[in-house]
């Protein structure tokens, strides 16, 4: 286990003992993803696992997770309430970090096409609440071994709405573990009509406004927020932002309320995969003290998409849904006064179809300027990484993004607008910063087209003094972002909800603080 890990959590390896967590997910990359939560899945409970800890991973058994898993043993049977068949637990293991991996399998819940949560024409599940109440209700067993496998729980760790009510269920166990709820966007909280509550044969007591009841709806994520012994968000900014009506959602006055409960922890990213001193899928490979393989890429993505080889241009990256929410309108508003400077842009993503047309249609205006491919490939996301000089993300909200902290390892400075994770991991250059050479990148706060234009009208004129730039590129190189140290504050926060949890003080006595 590693000390410094450790100690920078806050209390000392001695002191820890191995915790057995369950890990209740949607979705776990490489098996399904559709946003960050795949991502995290993935790699907090492979950190756990590497840190000495018991964690297991469970996860619907879709069609396309059996497709890709591999080989299955079933080891129980569970009573599901308003399905035809019985519930099953298969076991596996993770592709990869070998992290053990449970499915709930019930074929009329999850063997079909298309999407977690999406049929294939893209409109949501209408039996999503029956899905997730029965992935729910399987997780419970698992926690409370009910499920027959000489394993009980001391932390289960919940993800967003699909497995909100995890924690609400749990609460009127007799005995039960500590529970974490972590909201990896509020944006999405599982809301469904009154009359689902008497169809799920939900527990009556857990109707009330206290309880699952959200405006006179049915809100998945409220049970995990009003019933959690502790609430995650992942990043310290995001969490301060949901308290407020522009990003709570309704629920911004529940989550004041258990303010002293609520955590903010930055997502980790994996270093294995993003890193350009060994990155497989990158040409040229670099590091901070041997830049040159930084500007061979650069070479290597114009010839790619089409652009003039000019190493002397500022080459501008995006990557990531084409959508409001990640301020593309704004960066397609900004291309008429950007594109009239010596700049190039390349543009990777896929969403929004008018944001895709307006993008498609100026590169075809600006073909020595602009590249844009529409769709994803996570070869080509490397590339852009490795290869452009200035990364572009002016979100709107961001709970806590992943794509700014990818362009801090490969020294791609970025222009971000200062919300959530952006906030709390991209450091100004502004005067001060400089000075003390710890700027990373570029920050604006307002979420309009003109303080993009300006944030980005520094990075130009930074990147004119190239002894500044390198210096600035070297530090946000040297960032650690890493998920041990992530999943060494998680640790602290699952030990300081089990000594809040009756059923578990006695094992964890003493907590230092996170």
């Amino acid at each position: 286990m590693g000390s410094t890990a450790v100690e920078r959590a806050g209390f000392r390896q001695q002191e820890q003992q191995i915790m057995k967590i369950l890990f209740a997910t949607s979705e776990v990359h490489p098996l399904v993803k559709t946003g960050g939560l795949g991502d995290v899945s993935a790699s907090l409970p492979a950190a756990l696992h590497r840190l000495g800890h018991d964690v297991k991973l469970v996860l619907p058994a879709y069609r396309r997770v059996l497709d890709r898993v591999g080989s299955v043993k079933i080891v129980a049977r569970i009573g599901l309430p308003g399905i035809p068949e019985p519930g099953r637990i298969m076991a596996t293991q993770m592709p990869g970090s070998g992290v053990p991996l449970w499915l709930v399998d019930a074929p009329s819940l999850y063997d079909r096409a298309g999407g977690p949560y999406t049929d294939p024409a893209g409109h949501d599940w209408p039996d999503n609440a029956l899905r997730f109440a029965s992935f729910a209700r399987a997780v419970v067993e698992l926690a409370t071994d009910r499920a027959n496998q000489d394993w009980k729980a001391d932390v289960v760790h919940c993800n967003d709405w699909q497995t909100g009510l995890v924690s609400a269920l749990l609460s009127r166990e007799s005995s039960h573990p500590a529970t974490v709820f972590t909201i990896h966007n509020m944006a999405y909280q599982g809301v469904f009509p009154p009359e689902t509550f008497d169809a799920l044969h939900l527990p009556k007591d857990l109707w009330s406004p206290e309880g699952l009841e959200f405006y006179g709806d049915l809100s998945f994520i409220k049970g995990g927020i009003a019933y959690a012994d502790r609430i995650t968000t992942v990043s310290p900014t995001y969490a301060k932002e949901i308290q407020q009506p522009e990003f709570g959602y309704g629920l911004e006055g529940l989550l004041s309320h258990r303010a002293e409960h609520l955590t903010g922890i930055l997502n980790g990213v994996d270093y294995q995969t993003w890193d350009p001193a060994h990155d497989p899928l990158i040409p040229h490979h670099y590091t901070p003290e041997a830049l040159e393989g930084k500007s061979a890429n650069k070479r290597a993505l114009q010839q790619r998409l089409g652009l003039p080889e000019r190493p002397e241009v500022p080459l501008l990256g995006v990557i990531g849904r084409l959508v409001d929410q990640k301020g593309i309108d704004l960066i397609v508003d900004a291309l008429p006064e950007l594109l009239k400077r010596e700049v190039q842009v390349i543009v990777l993503g896929t969403g929004d179809k008018k944001l895709e047309t307006l993008l498609q249609a100026a590169a075809d205006r600006h073909g020595e300027q602009l590249g844009v491919h529409i769709g994803y490939d996570e070869t080509l996301a490397h590339w852009v990484e490795a290869g452009t000089d200035i990364f572009l993300m002016p979100s709107r909200f961001e709970p806590c993004g992943l794509n700014q902290i990818y362009s801090l390892r490969y020294g791609t400075l970025p222009v971000v607008r200062g919300t959530g994770g952006l906030a709390d991991t991209v450091i100004d250059a502004n005067q001060e910063n400089l000075q003390q050479k710890s700027a990373t990148g570029f920050v604006f706060q307002q979420a309009t087209t003109d303080a993009l234009v300006s944030a980005l009208g520094r990075a130009l004129q930074l990147f004119r003094d190239r002894t500044s730039w390198e210096q600035m590129m070297r530090t946000a190189m040297a960032e650690d972002l890493s998920w041990e140290r992530s999943a060494a504050r998680y640790i602290a926060l699952y030990e300081a909800a089990a000594t809040k949890n009756p059923n578990q003080a006695s094992r964890y006595p003493a907590v230092a603080p996170l």
